[in-house]
């Protein structure tokens, strides 16, 4: 386990080494929870536009996906674990942009909420190019908590799957109930 740790916290500082002053305003408005509302009305939107009262169940599988991946992340892991967050261990070793966040960073809750969500509309649509671009969103999302120097990459790592099992787990519960109640 020791060098395991000891090898995410190389590739952490290789890679949060990799800035310029330029991505740095572009990751911290990647990295920024509120950056993102917009994208997320406009999907609300675009679900209830599209599937009416079908995108009920599309919009539960979503919230259960998210708010469970969320949670076990904030609320059960962080705290269990007690993982400090690099720009709270590595100091000054580190290039910050922004306020470091919390203490605790194992889990990534980021990462987390946008690998739920990717993989829940990847579930939802089918569809190769959506999916490919949400993935995508999903990454880049993820890999700015650690330009950002808020994450390792086994935090990032660990929300992905947390996010990924989460949202199989939330669009089959959704499908189950969804078949007893229309059947």
């Amino acid at each position: 386990m020791e060098t395991l740790l000891r090898l995410d916290k190389a590739l952490f500082l290789w890679l949060n080494a990799m800035h310029n002053p330029a991505m740095d305003s572009i990751m911290y408005w990647i990295t920024l929870r509120q950056s993102w509302f917009p994208f997320y009305v406009a999907l609300v939107i675009f679900l209830i536009y599209k599937y009416k009262k079908e995108a009920i169940f599309q919009i539960l599988t979503i919230l259960i996906a998210v708010a469970l991946a969320d949670q076990l992340c904030s609320s059960i892991l962080k705290p269990m674990v007690g993982r400090l967050r690099p720009c709270h261990e590595l100091g000054s070793l580190i290039h910050l942009v922004g306020d470091c966040g919390g203490r605790f960073g194992f889990c990534s809750s980021h990462a987390a909420n946008s690998f739920a969500l990717a993989t829940c509309i990847h579930l939802l649509f089918r569809n190769k190019i959506i999916s490919i671009i949400i993935f995508i969103w999903a990454f880049m999302l993820s890999y700015s908590r650690i330009y950002v120097g808020a994450h390792y990459p086994l935090d990032i790592l660990a929300g992905a799957f947390i996010g990924f099992g989460f949202s199989n787990f939330g669009y089959f519960l959704v499908n189950f109930f969804k078949e007893k109640i229309i059947s």
